[in-house]
């Protein structure tokens, strides 16, 4: 659907090299990670370090937009209500893409959630997350907009609801064969055992008479008479 900005993206991924983002994560203002995506193989406990890194560096600054560096790494975060929104990258990428990849990462907050608290960000953490992959794809940012990123997770949502009907609608096709088939058989069991009755032994109804019209014979009793 977006090949052309993923075309892009590439190109740029060759000019810029190993200028890249790390991870993108939403914390409270005590440090706790509400959600986090890594866009470069890292293990989990690395990620948890630095965001517990980040939660000791942060300050409690009023900067719209602020940035702390490391000798590994730099961090870039905006304030949020009740949260932060930052992005981790490595000590050589560029301050002004960065700036413009933590603007976009934190306007998708108000566009998927009710408000900007940590339940609001739960409750929506798996669309932020697809949101985000939308905006990062192997730590390098996309040509997108705000738009075109609810435009191509809400083409998700549909294809997803599609093939969810597409699923229902073939397991009601087999429930609805495999109803068939048992009536089916319960119909040919049934002309079995009538087959069966009809062929193996009444005869009353040979012959053109019916047992009503047969009239019984008249009981004979005999008689012995005793030899003297």
């Amino acid at each position: 659907r977006n090949l052309w900005a993923k075309h892009k993206g590439k190109v740029a991924q060759a000019q810029r090299g190993t200028m890249v983002v790390l991870s993108a994560a939403v914390t409270n203002k005590s440090g706790r990670i509400l959600l986090s995506r890594q866009f470069m193989e890292m293990k989990r406990i690395r990620i948890e370090g630095l965001l517990a890194g980040f939660s000791k560096l942060v300050g409690k600054g009023k900067q719209q937009h602020t940035l702390i560096e490391t000798n590994e790494v730099r961090y870039v975060y905006q304030p949020l209500e009740e949260l932060y929104v930052v992005i981790i990258t490595n000590p050589q990428s560029n301050i002004m893409e960065d700036l413009d990849t933590l603007r976009l990462l934190s306007k998708l907050i108000p566009q998927y959630c009710e408000g900007a608290t940590e339940k609001d960000v739960r409750e929506k953490a798996f669309e932020l997350i697809f949101a985000f992959d939308e905006v990062v794809t192997n730590g390098f940012k996309e040509y997108v907009s705000l738009q075109q990123v609810k435009t191509y997770t809400t083409m998700d949502s549909h294809e997803e609801r599609i093939q969810n009907i597409i699923t229902h609608s073939k397991i009601n096709e087999a429930k609805d064969q495999a109803r068939s088939k048992a009536k089916a058989i319960e119909m040919k069991k049934r002309e079995r055992k009538l087959a069966g009755e009809l062929g193996g032994g009444d005869m009353s109804g040979m012959g053109g008479f019916g047992s009503n019209d047969v009239e019984p014979m008249p009981s004979m009793q005999t008689r012995v008479t005793p030899e003297y």
